[in-house]
């Protein structure tokens, strides 16, 4: 696996893949680990996990930098998504006793019934570059916490982040075999869903690869997550607060430099402010520091590959060509790296390629439209399905609109975020499924019925 830094695009290092036998040395130690850990008290579990919290925390500058040189994320976004890690991992040790505790039902006279949560073992992610960090956390926190123990099956390019987020379990006190990495490619994989010892598979990452997943999982039968891609809808209505909607809209387009599956894509604007929005969204685009990503100061760094800035230009090259407007930016920047600045297309016909596809970097696509029903048939007028925004100064009519897109998530006067305390998960063909919450961690247990009849009486 070779290791390029995004930010020059010189070599790094290449880090050698696991062969055959040794991930079968790591199977075998996740289902031997499995039987021990299962029976692990959620006390020790819960304490386990605030200690990798203080692991993370007490090593933000170290893991911060591996995201930095290995996809390009801006430094100080990297060390925020190394205290987000820390937050989900105190939020199960907190809350995972009661996500997990019996369920009474009541029913017969002289019977007993609940649903109880019990662990199903090895559990394989398969998970992406962009947030190295944190969706792997998200997943792993509540699948130990449940007592699963964890596969990560990381990214290509983000090897070491996959290799360090083993050494913060272990370095945790977690048991051998409890969380491990396998650095393998798709089609090892692949034979690994089939492994007897894996019983189950969460995915983050795009609409070919869960396809794949949940193809070779449901032949084994075996119960998938999948979090796949995005074209959120950001709709501002004609009675927004324009000037905080512009300020949020650029966060929303332009946090891990446009590379995110819930990152504001497709504005849709009413008439009435489409104007005064348009103008103010493309000087705060434009005011945003392109740079350096270990600079503290950088907003927006490199995307993490070469390939994905093609596939980006493409994109907007495309779009232009069919009649779209470029307000700003839309050409690779003259510089080592791979740098793509903040660029604003307008005057879109549906059918153009930043309209209709996911746009994984810093390119933003604004629609006009006439009215409310118009802004809500545009914003469904796709197949993803993970978030969505609505501004509006109404939060009656913010929520009316909100409970008419169809999304996973929709937020009113605020971006699309994942939190640990909200299930986080899409609809259409940004997958199914929830992470996060009380949702999230029971995903993958067993929700055993538990019936208990007294005995007749003599």
């Amino acid at each position: 696996m070779e290791r390029l830094n995004p930010a020059t695009g010189e070599h790094v290092e290449t880090v050698a893949e696991h062969d055959e036998e040794a991930v079968e040395e790591r199977l075998a130690t996740a289902a031997d680990t499995y039987e021990s850990w299962r029976e692990v008290p959620m006390n020790e579990r819960r304490q386990l996990l605030e200690e990798a919290a203080n692991v993370l925390r007490e090593n933000e500058q170290h893991y911060a930098e591996l995201m930095t040189v290995e996809m390009g994320k801006p430094i100080s976004q990297a060390k925020g998504e190394v205290r987000k890690c820390a937050w989900v991992c105190e939020h199960y040790a907190e809350k995972a006793p009661e996500y997990l505790q019996d369920e009474v039902i009541g029913g017969a006279s002289n019977a007993t019934t609940y649903v109880r949560h019990e662990p199903i073992g090895p559990v394989l992610a398969v998970m992406p570059w962009n947030f190295p960090f944190w969706q792997v956390f998200r997943f792993a926190a509540p699948s130990l916490a449940a007592g699963n123990v964890g596969l990560l099956k990381h990214a290509s390019n983000v090897p070491k982040c996959a290799l360090a987020i083993e050494e913060v379990f272990r370095e945790a006190g977690f048991p051998e075999g409890a969380f491990q990495t396998l650095l393998v490619g798709g089609a090892e994989a692949n034979e690994v869903i089939r492994d007897d010892r894996v019983r189950a598979v969460t995915l983050t990452g795009s609409e070919f690869a869960g396809k794949q997943v949940a193809k070779t999982a449901g032949e084994e039968l075996k119960k998938t997550v999948l979090e796949l891609g995005g074209s959120d809808p950001f709709v501002v209505l004609d009675d927004a607060n324009v000037d905080a909607a512009v300020e949020t809209a650029a966060t929303a387009r332009l946090q891990n430099s446009g590379q995110s599956c819930i990152a504001a894509k497709r504005f849709i604007v009413h008439d009435d402010v489409y104007d005064e929005f348009l103008d103010g969204f493309v000087e705060e685009l434009d005011s945003w520091t392109v740079g350096d990503p270990m600079d503290e100061e950088t907003e927006v760094g490199p995307q993490a590959r070469e390939d994905l800035m093609q596939d980006l230009h493409d994109q907007v090259e495309r779009s232009v060509d069919a009649g779209a407007d470029c307000l700003l930016g839309g050409e690779p920047m003259d510089r080592d790296g791979y740098y793509y600045p903040p660029t604003v297309l307008a005057d879109l016909d549906r059918d153009m390629a930043v309209a209709c596809e996911e746009t994984f970097g810093p390119v933003a696509a604004v629609f006009r439209v006439e009215s409310e029903a118009e802004a809500v048939e545009l914003a469904n007028d796709s197949p993803y399905g993970l978030g969505a925004s609505v501004w509006t100064d109404d939060l009656d009519r913010g929520e009316h609109v909100a409970h008419q897109i169809e999304a996973g998530a929709t937020f009113v006067n605020e971006m699309t975020k994942s939190d640990p305390r909200l299930p986080f998960g899409g609809v259409g063909i940004s997958g199914y499924g929830r992470e996060l919450a009380a949702d999230g961690i029971r995903e993958f247990v067993n929700r055993k019925t538990v019936w208990v009849q007294a005995a007749d009486d003599e």
